[in-house]
């Protein structure tokens, strides 16, 4: 059977909120910043009323996986997403979004459940910190998972996000291994170091099972118990066969098989970090995906992640074939960075 859907996504359903706050306004939330706070339903509106009483929030239709599947969709893939959403009008702004970009979507509207929102909070020097109520998006679990989706895929995309609910760490469980009998190969990002603490004896039986991983410096060093990065991503790189561990400002390496590139950050000015992960795992895949060696699906992943932290908001609002067609052109990376043995000298505006 033919597979007419590149990559498939899995992760949760969100709408992000997104605020423009200051480092004092953010201090007193008491949230960790840079990091991901998962609250109840009654956190959440409390938090959501105190901003919107004297900020614009912007909305997108979000989540990790979902940044991730759209990115790709709009550098030309074909693409389709797995998540529950609520019966809600964030639940039609979602899916109403996800039709726009092309993308097939397998998300069970829920009756009587709301559509999970995240709360991006951006300060000044760039840095986001989110707080999540994951809604109708954490009820999903393996009764709703059309096996049938897996026929028509080549790639499934796992965010590491779904492991924190027992619902859904039985729901990735599920879909992965009935992915892998029927040939589709796996990709898992870590999401977040919390994750990989908190779920640790998951993450530990998947990796096993996974053709790439996606993480950067602090969430390989939660996983493999180490503070050196240079030694998490050697004890990485043992374990699964294909890696890509970002590095902020450092740059990024990508191992695929016995092939390891070192990839700068392209210098930027960093507006805001939303979404700088999800955009270079989608750009990598694209590459990938596409027959792309990989060095160039490298310097493409780091190229489109500079450019979407130069804004707000986790989806690049340009020209997507553009990058495509940059990447095309060996002439127009940092010669002097492309194809170095050595990590690259960090820049002072890059993603974090």
């Amino acid at each position: 059977m033919a597979r007419h859907l590149q990559l498939i996504g899995f992760g949760n359903a969100l709408v992000d909120i997104e605020f423009s706050v200051s480092h004092v306004e953010l201090a007193s939330t008491g949230l960790r910043k840079g990091g991901m706070t998962l609250a109840d339903e009654t956190a959440q509106k409390q938090l959501l009323e105190r901003f919107l009483a004297t900020h614009r929030g912007q909305l997108t239709s979000g989540g990790s996986a979902a940044n991730t599947i759209v990115a790709f969709a709009q550098f030309g893939g074909s693409a389709g997403y797995i998540s529950a959403l609520g019966n809600d009008s964030h639940g039609s702004f979602f899916a109403a979004e996800f039709d726009d970009f092309g993308i097939a979507l397998f998300a069970p509207r829920l009756e009587h459940e709301v559509t999970g929102t995240c709360i991006v909070m951006v300060t000044p020097d760039g840095e986001r910190t989110m707080q999540t109520y994951l809604g109708a998006s954490d009820l999903f679990d393996r009764p709703m998972l059309d096996l049938r989706i897996f026929d028509y895929a080549e790639w499934l995309y796992v965010e590491g996000y779904k492991l924190t609910s027992p619902h859904g760490a039985e729901a990735v469980e599920e879909a992965i291994y009935h992915a892998r009998k029927r040939g589709v190969n796996i990709a898992l990002s870590f999401s977040d170091a919390f994750v990989v603490t908190a779920c640790y004896d998951i993450v530990e039986s998947l990796i096993q099972h996974v053709d790439l991983i996606f993480c950067n410096d602090r969430e390989a060093r939660a996983f493999t118990r180490v503070e050196d990065e240079r030694e998490a991503f050697e004890i990485l790189k043992c374990r699964v066969q294909n890696l890509v561990f970002t590095l902020g400002p450092k740059g990024s390496i990508a191992k695929l098989g016995t092939i390891t590139a070192q990839i700068p950050a392209y210098p930027t000015t960093v507006i805001d970090t939303n979404g700088a992960g999800d955009m270079y795992a989608g750009a990598f895949l694209f590459g990938l995906l596409h027959g792309w060696d990989c060095e160039r699906s490298g310097h493409f992943a780091a190229r489109a992640a500079a450019r979407v932290i130069a804004q707000y908001g986790a989806r690049w609002r340009g020209n997507h074939k553009e990058i495509v067609a940059e990447a095309l052109d060996h002439s127009r990376w940092d010669a002097s960075l492309a194809g170095s043995s050595q990590l690259p000298n960090p820049a002072n505006n890059s993603p974090s």
